[in-house]
């Protein structure tokens, strides 16, 4: 079994549900559904310690709002 490469997300909203995340395909943007949109992150040239082991470092890079 796999295990999915994660990701360390900064910035953004301070109620996301969780700062470490799954990231496929590595290297590309991540999407968050977030209270009615999506936040979205870049992937940066950083790495953060943290209890999973050195990540990467995405950064919020803004969001977008779902239609109703």
């Amino acid at each position: 079994m796999a295990i999915a490469p994660k990701a360390y997300l900064v910035g953004g909203p301070r109620d996301l549900p969780e700062r470490i995340v799954d990231i496929l395909p590595s290297g590309l943007e991540i999407k968050i559904s977030h209270r009615g949109g999506y936040e979205h992150f870049k992937p940066t040239p950083h790495t953060e310690a943290t209890p999973e082991g050195e990540l990467p470092v995405y950064e919020w890079s803004g969001r977008t709002k779902v239609a109703e």
